[in-house]
């Protein structure tokens, strides 16, 4: 798994990517065979069921705060660090405590989940191993270290940010993007800036985590570049695009959201799905029931990550079977999801009530 992926699917959320599932092949085919593809004619999603908004259960959430302490432990590495993301939804005392045991992680791409969990969180109890971090070696986990102090209020060294923007590695370019994104630094965007010359960078991934953060900071400019990403011939680049274009939750961008539901692939539609669920609909309902049937695993994943965006409590149900899942990547997406969910209106269940459950 490289690191150019995880910083994709913590910018744009492509699950699919961390998961391990794969993003260059969303529907088992090569690139090419993608492009040569012709789609069908534009057709309706899937009817939405009307919704009913039904009682939280503990008893669910107390599972799925289990089921991530249990990734969170897991001998794979790539599920470690999904159940370290998910945990930043949870925000109690189990999760702080697994997110600072993953800053010692041996796998970077562990300790970068963990320090960008704390950095969002402002985790307190991080402040001392993050400063004992700065000269991690890992160079992506040095980006994500930054990203968590300036969070933090410790900025002595944000200016770090424009040394590894000039990294030969893509990533390390990448994950730079991705922080700068997050951290709402406009001053990233001034002409000669550091955003505006990744976005013209040699490498594609990067130009993409870079557009990203521009949209994420307001630039018009840079949503019609994700805009191109959604018409590209390849799945993997409009799952990006749909996913990125929904990220600073402008509701604005659903009308051009919307059209992702019928993709011919059911990967992109699916990831509309929880695209048209960040931005506050839930049209993307049936595509995510459909995709919660299917026999792959990759399309149960994201079936579960857009039902969590969606927040409908109805969904409990299908959440409940996909938390039983035969795949341990399945079952993280479905804890997480669980999680997310919050009734019309209203909050969801506090990560003490959730326990209760368990």
């Amino acid at each position: 798994m490289s690191s150019m992926k995880h910083a994709i699917f913590l910018a744009a959320a492509v699950a699919i990517c961390l998961a391990g599932f794969g993003c260059g092949n969303a529907g088992g085919e090569s690139r090419a065979q993608m492009k040569a593809r012709v789609p069908p004619k534009p057709r309706q999603p899937p009817k939405v069921p009307p919704r009913r908004d039904v009682p939280l259960d503990p008893a669910l959430a107390g599972a799925a705060r289990a089921e991530l302490a249990s990734a969170a432990r897991s001998s794979d590495a790539t599920l470690r660090s999904n159940a370290l993301e998910a945990m930043r939804d949870v925000n109690d005392a189990v999760s702080h405590q697994a997110i600072l045991k993953g800053l010692e992680d041996e796998e970077p791409i562990v300790r970068f989940s963990a320090a960008m969990a704390a950095g969002e969180l402002k985790l307190a109890a991080a402040r001392e191993p993050l400063l004992g971090m700065v000269d991690d070696p890992d160079k992506n986990v040095q980006v994500a270290v930054r990203f968590a102090l300036h969070k933090l209020g410790i900025v002595d060294y944000s200016h770090d940010l424009e040394q590894t923007a000039r990294d030969p590695d893509p990533g390390v370019r990448g994950n730079t993007a991705l922080a700068l994104g997050m951290l709402g630094e406009k001053s990233a965007l001034k002409p000669g800036g550091i955003l505006p010359v990744l976005r013209l960078d040699p490498h594609a991934a990067v130009r993409q985590q870079a557009s990203e953060a521009m949209w994420r900071l307001g630039d018009p400019a840079a949503k019609d570049d994700l805009l191109g990403l959604t018409v590209s011939a390849y799945a993997d680049d409009q799952m990006v695009g749909w996913l990125a274009l929904a990220a600073p939750r402008d509701p604005e961008v659903r009308k051009y959201v919307w059209a992702g539901l019928t993709s011919d692939y059911p990967e992109v539609s699916l990831v509309a799905a929880r695209a048209m669920g960040m931005l506050g609909s839930d049209e993307g309902y049936g595509v995510a029931l459909k995709g919660a049937r299917a026999g792959s695993a990759a399309q149960r994943f994201l079936a579960a990550m857009a039902f969590g965006a969606i927040g409908r409590t109805d969904a409990q149900p299908i959440l409940r079977d996909l938390l039983k899942d035969k795949d341990p990547k399945v079952r993280v997406a479905a804890a997480a999801a669980v999680l997310q969910l919050r009734p019309q209106g209203g909050a969801g269940l506090s990560g003490a009530q959730a326990g209760k459950g368990g």
